[in-house]
């Protein structure tokens, strides 16, 4: 299962790193939950419509580590952008059947955001 759930990871993040939003849907669970900081999916769709609205200002995605438990895996990356400094990112996916089916991502949204949308 582990080198399983290493190159589904590894295939998103080089789905989502080419702006291959299809690619990327045919990796995830019709009932994919996401949650992050900056919003929430409870289905694949919604979810990969979210990916694409970031991806307007992404840049690259430098995957630092991956590390792989089982059916889990956590990423490391660098999320660049036209409107922040790279942003360091962890990114928790769980496998199951060969689709990740839970997404949960973690990092300080401050610097993606509009000036006035948050205080320091």
């Amino acid at each position: 299962m582990s080198d399983d759930a290493r190159a589904t990871a590894v295939a998103y993040f080089d789905a989502w790193r080419a702006k291959d939003f299809a690619a990327l849907r045919a990796l995830l669970a019709d009932d994919v939950t996401f949650v992050g900081p900056l919003g929430t999916a409870a289905n694949a769709e919604d979810y990969t419509a979210g990916i694409q609205r970031l991806s307007n200002v992404v840049t690259d995605i430098a995957v630092r580590k991956m590390f792989v438990d089982g059916p889990d895996v956590v990423t490391w990356f660098d999320l660049h952008t036209t409107v922040a400094p790279p942003c360091p990112t962890a990114n928790w996916s769980h496998v199951q059947d060969g689709k990740i089916a839970a997404v949960r991502v973690a990092f300080d949204p401050r610097p993606l955001l509009p000036p006035n949308a948050h205080n320091t």
